[in-house]
């Protein structure tokens, strides 16, 4: 274990960090609304933090194991949240206190969006452009930033790369450097965001709201500048540049990558993924669309709206509402919940299992059964063409049994802190599944839950923002031996 390297890598990320509070910063001179203050003494402390980290060690250099990536990767996303919580603790927003700050950063930075403010619409511009910021930041990940920088200062990013990319398979490149997969990621997910934020302001929003809901939405984060979410607006144009844009970023950006350089939608066609993503969305919102006409007193219409936007928005783990979902009729509510535990693709800004993994699990049941009635055959399971490891299948039962015990231990803390069964499930289900927006109590949002729940939600959304294992892999006695 390189520890002094370590805290190296951490000291670079975490003054490389303290430069995204200097926005708020700006935007609080430019609004006059007086918030700035706890941004620079944020930025002050953070930077100050970095360099006595890194100063002593600047001239250590190395090449990170696998081992030590994962260290750095969960270290940085939980120093990294502690230290974002600063200038929102010092904001003094009502009703805030260390707790939900802190759960407010740890939601922003997993692209969570849940919240614990009560009032969006009263708070200091500064506070709002910080929030939505932080997801933007977190949504493609700040470590695949740094590992296109890392390369520079004698560190080899590799391992941090796999330790911090979402899906089952993550050794394949896009380009022959691995800071060169980082750029070109960043600059598809920067493309998008400038795509995104001007199509909200052609649509009717202002350009605040434009370019910081554009943020979350690239991001799949969530977050809002104001209480009723993108139902603020109440503006079709506006949700279908939202619903466009969160189906794009619930999209392996690799698909995208590849599209772009081929200039060809084939690559889209030809992936089982992005298919099985797409029919799965289309029929929810086929379900939730006859539910609402049979037992709503909307026109048809208006339903398709309601559905289609809710469903893309659970579906992908973004989170935004038009409607409060929790009061829909019979399974609905529950149904878009279960939906987010499926969540966008491998490789893109969304939360939850991946529609791979589940891909990967329908397949593996389809082959025990046929083995079954062929007890001596050999079935392979494949992905396209390709024929898959059984590495890469047990990984992914693995995954998936952690994932679940892990969920009942949240969910079962939550409810011996007092939380009712609907309220614990949907709570836990949203965190770590990144998606934001729960039932019960959590419907609107995350104030009125206690420190300690808040504490666990935010552990919650730690794991499912880092795929479990790389998280897990920690409290193994076998990592620490040398």
């Amino acid at each position: 274990m390189q520890i002094q390297l370590i805290i190296r890598i951490l000291g670079i990320l975490l003054m490389i960090f303290s430069i995204s509070m200097i926005p708020p910063f700006i935007v609080s001179i430019l609004y006059a609304d007086g918030g700035g203050y706890a941004f620079f003494i944020g930025f002050l402390i953070s930077l100050s933090v970095g360099m006595m980290l890194f100063i002593p060690r600047r001239k250590i250099t190395g090449e990170l194991r696998a081992r030590d990536g994962f260290l750095v990767v969960v270290l940085f996303w939980t120093v990294l949240s502690l230290f974002a919580a600063l200038p929102l603790y010092l904001s003094n927003i009502p009703g805030f206190n260390l707790s939900s700050a802190v759960f407010e950063a740890f939601s922003g930075l997993t692209t969570t969006g849940a919240t614990a403010i009560v009032g969006l619409d009263d708070l200091p511009h500064a506070v709002l452009f910080y929030r939505q910021q932080l997801q933007w930041l977190g949504g493609m990940g700040i470590i695949v930033l740094a590992v296109a920088i890392l390369p520079m200062l004698g560190i080899g990013g590799m391992q941090l790369y796999r330790a911090e990319t979402p899906g089952p398979v993550k050794d394949s490149k896009l380009t022959p450097k691995i800071a060169g997969t980082a750029k070109a990621l960043w600059n598809i997910y920067l493309g998008l965001t400038i795509a995104c934020a001007l199509s909200y302001w052609w649509a009717g929003m202002g350009l605040f709201d434009a370019i910081t809901h554009s943020f979350s939405t690239v991001a799949i984060g969530g977050f809002s500048t104001h209480d009723a979410s993108i139902g603020w607006f109440d503006n079709p144009n506006i949700e279908i540049v939202c619903m466009i844009f969160m189906l794009i970023s619930g999209i392996n950006f690799s698909l995208h990558f590849v599209t772009v350089r081929s200039l060809s939608i084939e690559p889209y066609a030809n992936d089982l993924e992005f298919r099985t993503y797409i029919s799965m969305l289309l029929i929810i919102t086929l379900v939730v669309l006859i539910v609402l006409l049979a037992h709503g007193d909307k026109g048809f219409s208006d339903s398709l709206r309601d559905a289609a936007f809710q469903t893309i928005s659970l579906a992908t783990t973004t989170g935004f509402t038009t409607e409060n979902f929790s009061t829909w009729p019979i399974f609905l509510p529950a149904l878009l919940i279960f939906a987010s535990f499926v969540g966008g693709c491998a490789g893109s800004t969304a939360g939850g299992i991946k529609v791979i993994r589940f891909l990967l699990l329908f397949k593996q049941g389809a082959r025990e059964i046929r083995k079954l009635i062929h007890p001596n055959a050999i079935f392979k399971i494949r992905i396209g063409h390709s024929v898959l490891s059984e590495n890469i299948i047990e990984a992914v039962w693995g995954f998936f049994a952690t994932y679940v015990a892990l969920f009942f231990i949240f969910m079962f803390i939550l409810m011996g802190d007092g939380l009712d069964q609907v309220t614990a499930f949907s709570a836990v289900a949203a965190c770590m599944n990144n998606l934001g927006p729960g039932l019960g109590e959590v419907a609107v949002n995350y104030a009125g839950i206690s420190d300690l729940s808040k504490w666990v939600l935010s552990i919650a959304m730690l794991f499912g923002r880092l795929e479990i294992f790389t998280l897990l892999v920690l409290f193994t006695p076998a990592y620490w031996r040398k």
